[in-house]
């Protein structure tokens, strides 16, 4: 991946470099004592798990369907994913482990949809591809909220969509939590109407069926192709059609790709096949120009850590009860590994500072413990000058929460940490947020956690989210229950609620990553938000905006 991204983000900076006086950051990790080696056991155990999950995922529906889908002549999801990409190009994948585990006696790889961010024809584009290999390509709950995410990020970053159709529609026997409600399958199509409004491409290939609601992708897009005798597009197929009519008549006089390119207008390119269609897709890509979007190149030549990625396993371990220093996280992901830090000898729970990622500017948020008055206020301050900096905000998580009991109450730690959560709330810059151990409690709104919107939010594979952690819980519960097993139960209940795959697997994130993709993903991600970005304000829109227009922080409580 490593080499991908640099060739990606090889960029002529055409001019001085901003001048940049950083630190490099020591490393006084032992890597031959017996604890980083467990840490670095139990670890590699975690990410090994994590590489056979992702293996699975990548297979879809299995190889039966697989050759199913071969024996029509059709190439795999997957197979046009890679056809439509530019050629060695990296691609964002976005959570490949949906739905993993969720749906009772049902196995839904990846929720049915592939999602990421990609290079077409030389434009960063958002992809969602069905896999008809999963159901159909059916639309389950976690279908549409995956869909619905890909998306937000088109959005949010002024990305065109190119959408790679092949569905069935709604999972009907789930329709109560896929089509009445504000956040269900209509909103796919509400939301192609606003991004083609504010100027953002929407494309749509038909390699399959697509029937229903999913008809409507096609419909609502701003140009579209479809396969010739294999593509096909109706609201209600030949069955429905003689239930309600009596009429009989077969998928391609009903729907076909002839017909909706010289009768109905529906489509408007015919493919002879899915490579035929891809081409032209890339083609139409290629001709959508920049829409007024201009590539921000990164502020300095990017540089490899001084040190090696792979011993993060052996930093931080699998247990989060076991505190490490984030510095030597920050030393091993950054450019050269140097930092400057802000405020260092104030709120030391809190590591604030600036760096570098491939070149890319950052103002990162680290936590090194329990987050103290002084910790918030240092967050805060922070912050707020990369607000006014416009420098985008990498938080790495790790934190059990804000500190409790009457010393810290009365020292004020409920508007100290408000005034955090409201920077973090109202920061006008592009958020990214990696958690690398636990986030607990309002630990995990200070910290940008998903209900904040960062643009991007990653795990580790040993990552825990959760209100608190188990133990804590169950100590609580003593109190307020005499019922030993009810603690035991749900002691066990929320460790399992608070894993990583838990939480990715219902879309809390955007992906489990491991520990030594970090530096690269991160990068990834800062070269989509380092994007210059038009304005979009206006009833139309509602997403977050990076266009500098000083909406300010509120009120803080002092």
């Amino acid at each position: 991946m490593r080499h991908l991204l640099q060739r990606s983000l090889r960029w002529s900076t055409l001019g001085a470099q901003r001048a940049y006086h950083a630190s490099v950051l020591p490393s006084l990790i032992p890597t031959a004592t017996p604890e980083f080696q467990a840490k670095a056991k139990a670890m590699d155990e975690l990410v090994k798990d994590l590489e056979t999950k992702l293996e699975k995922a990548r297979q879809g529906g299995g190889a039966k369907a697989a050759e199913r889908m071969r024996g029509k002549g059709k190439r795999l999801p997957r197979e046009r994913l890679s056809l439509i990409l530019d050629h060695g190009s990296p691609f964002l994948e976005l959570s490949p482990l949906a739905a993993e585990g969720v749906y009772p006696g049902q196995s839904i790889p990846g929720a049915g949809i592939i999602t990421g961010v990609g290079c077409i024809a030389g434009r960063t584009c958002v992809i969602v591809v069905n896999d008809a290999t999963v159901k159909g390509g059916s639309y389950f709950p976690l279908t549409v909220k995956k869909h619905l995410r890909a998306q937000e990020v088109a959005r949010e970053n002024g990305l065109p969509c190119v959408y790679i159709v092949e569905s069935g529609g709604a999972a009907l026997p789930y329709q109560a939590n896929v089509f009445p409600d504000k956040e269900h399958f209509g909103r796919i199509f509400y939301n192609m109407a606003q991004m083609s409004a504010l100027g953002l491409p929407q494309i749509a290939v038909v390699h399959g069926i697509s029937v229903a609601g999913g008809a409507y992708v096609p419909a609502m897009a701003d140009e579209n192709i479809i396969v010739q005798n294999q593509g096909h597009i109706f609201l209600a197929g030949p069955p429905l059609v003689k239930a309600a009519t009596g009429e009989i008549v077969d998928e391609e006089i009903l729907g076909g790709g002839l017909m909706h390119s010289t009768e109905s207008g529906v489509t408007d390119h015919l493919a002879r096949d899915d490579e035929h269609a891809i081409a032209i897709a890339r083609g139409i890509v290629g001709d959508l120009g920049h829409g007024g979007k201009t590539l921000v190149p990164p502020a300095a030549t990017p540089e490899d850590p001084l040190y090696p990625a792979e011993e993060l396993h052996g930093i931080v371990g699998t247990d989060v009860r076991q505190p490490f220093d984030m510095r030597d996280v920050i030393a091993r992901i950054v450019d050269g590994s140097k930092f400057r830090e802000f405020k260092k000898e104030y709120g030391t729970t809190m590591i604030t500072g600036f760096a570098h990622i491939h070149g890319y500017e950052v103002g990162i948020v680290a936590n090194n413990g329990i987050l103290f008055s002084p910790s918030a206020l240092k967050a805060t301050h922070f912050i707020q000058l990369c607000s006014q900096r416009q420098i985008p905000l990498l938080f790495l998580v790790n934190v059990t929460g804000y500190m409790v009991g009457s010393k810290a109450e009365k020292g004020g730690i409920a508007k100290d940490g408000a005034k955090m959560v409201r920077a973090v709330a109202c920061a006008d810059v592009p958020k990214l947020t990696v958690i690398v151990g636990g986030s607990f409690g309002a630990g995990n709104y200070g910290m940008a956690g998903r209900a904040y919107s960062p643009r991007f939010l990653w795990m580790w594979p040993n990552a825990k989210v959760s209100v608190m952690g188990s133990a804590q819980l169950s100590s609580v519960m003593t109190t307020v229950s005499k019922d030993p097993s009810q603690h035991s139960s749900l002691q066990d209940e929320i460790e399992e609620q608070s894993t990583a795959t838990y939480s990715t697997a219902r879309l809390w994130d955007d992906g489990i990553i491991k520990p030594t993709d970090t530096r690269d993903v991160v990068g990834l991600g800062l070269a989509l938000v380092s994007r210059e970005k038009r304005a979009t304000k206006g009833p139309a829109h509602t997403g977050t905006t990076w266009d500098g227009d000083g909406k300010g922080f509120g009120v803080f409580r002092m």
